[in-house]
């Protein structure tokens, strides 16, 4: 399991990142507070507070592909 903040600015990035993970076979969940939801689905994202970082966690130890794809959304 790996984990990391990541910032969704615009709608498009929101697209962009629901692209990107559903391309892939891991298992992604992103929260905010006490909220936790599939890091594939977009109803879900813009359910969290997007004005601040969420923390994206997948559930997989072979992650080093998809962190090179999400980089520029990752703000620590």
């Amino acid at each position: 399991m790996k984990t990391a903040k990541i910032k969704l600015n615009t709608i498009e990035d929101v697209r962009d990142f629901v692209n990107v993970v559903a391309s892939t076979d891991i298992d992604i969940d992103l929260s905010s507070g006490r909220y936790i939801v599939d890091g594939k689905s977009i109803m879900g994202i813009f359910s969290l507070d997007l004005l601040n970082p969420v923390t994206l966690t997948a559930h997989s130890d072979d992650c080093d592909e998809l962190w090179a794809k999400i980089e520029k959304f990752i703000v620590e």
